[in-house]
């Protein structure tokens, strides 16, 4: 018998044998029984999520939103702080006092936190910014740090009274 025709034979034999396999183990195969859900169960699973996001988020009831819109710079970079002040330029006046915080509390999160001090006669004023950012991925490089995008931003103001700068906070300025 000539070598193709061998070549010929074992292949043949090799895809019949696959085949065979593979529907024998098709049948072998118990169905799959899927659980119904009842609209009960998907409502509760959504209070669950929602109650989630509330824990998650808590610090964002204590600013007032900035819609992403209104940011005329770009929602994407490679460093945070950078990125935080370059989306509130516009939002970001020109303070006697400016403290930016970054924290992450997790690798994939950023919270970028402007904290302004401004004279205003007796009371200061206070602007907070925060900023909150997840990665979006990495360049092309693997050593190149990643890519943040802010995915929420907000605002609140506050005066402070008294001579200790730190105690007495108001929400309203006058």
């Amino acid at each position: 018998m000539p070598v193709k025709w061998k070549f010929f034979l074992i292949l043949i034999l090799s895809i019949l044998t696959t085949t065979g396999a593979g529907v024998y183990i098709a049948q072998q195969q118990q169905p799959v029984t899927v659980a119904e859900i009842n609209d009960s169960q998907q409502h509760q699973f959504s209070t669950v999520q929602q109650s989630q996001e509330i824990i998650e988020y808590r610090e964002r009831s204590h600013y007032q939103t900035i819609p992403l819109e209104s940011i005329t710079s770009g929602l994407q970079g490679s460093d945070p702080a950078t990125l935080a002040l370059n989306a509130l330029e516009d939002q970001v006046s020109y303070a006697v006092k400016r403290k930016v915080e970054v924290d992450y509390p997790q690798r994939n999160q950023a919270f970028v936190t402007v904290t302004e001090t401004q004279p205003n006669g007796n009371s200061p004023q206070v602007t907070k910014y925060r900023v909150e950012m997840t990665t979006f991925g990495r360049s092309l490089l693997v050593t190149s740090p990643p890519v943040w995008e802010i995915v929420w931003a907000g605002s609140q103001t506050q005066c402070q009274t008294g001579s200790r700068p730190n105690k007495n906070l108001t929400q309203s300025c006058h």
